[in-house]
């Protein structure tokens, strides 16, 4: 009871008013609604764009044809689809997007970490619902790339028909 009557007076005393938290400023480079919305048409458009790894294999010969491993430099050094292009997720902008893939009609292959097993350090395994795959997949949707495609199962790399490759370390230089 001397509490609420001690918060009577200091609210009596302030004039009435309790301090409301202020509502932040909203940021116009985030959009969190617009997001979901594309993120939601992505998802739907992406059901009929998961392939085999037979179909990956046999479209990934074809002319005209990207894939695209959008996993860190550091992780694509380590190995990689033979022949994919890395553009680290991170660094997709506008601007990369024209530099590493000007026509928008381009077919895009992708793949990602959770594709493997039994390679943690260059593929290691993410929760499934942060997976590579989908935040690259909706990423390029958002940009207006509509001609993706996506690798479906988890494959072994040394059991894999996919041929793979690492770039070998560049010596480190040091200064004395």
């Amino acid at each position: 009871m001397k509490l609420a009557i001690a918060l009577f007076f200091c609210v009596a005393l302030s004039g009435g008013a309790v301090a409301a938290p202020q509502p932040l400023a909203a940021n116009p480079a985030i959009d969190m609604d617009g997001y979901l919305r594309v993120s939601f048409e992505a998802a739907k458009h992406r059901k009929t764009r998961r392939l085999s790894e037979a179909d990956f294999i046999r479209m990934s010969r074809e002319p005209g044809t990207i894939v695209l491993d959008a996993r860190s430099r550091e992780k694509y050094e380590l190995l990689h689809i033979k022949g994919a292009v890395n553009l680290s997720f991170p660094d997709i902008t506008v601007e990369s997007l024209k530099r590493t893939l000007p026509d928008k009609t381009t077919r895009i292959l992708i793949y990602c970490n959770n594709n493997f097993v039994n390679a943690e350090e260059p593929f290691p395994s993410k929760m499934p619902s942060a997976s590579l795959n989908l935040s690259t997949y909706i990423a390029l949707y958002n940009y207006g790339y509509r001609n993706v495609y996506e690798l479906e199962p988890q494959i072994d790399p040394q059991q894999s028909k996919l041929a793979f490759e690492s770039i070998p370390s560049k010596p480190l230089s040091r200064k004395l």
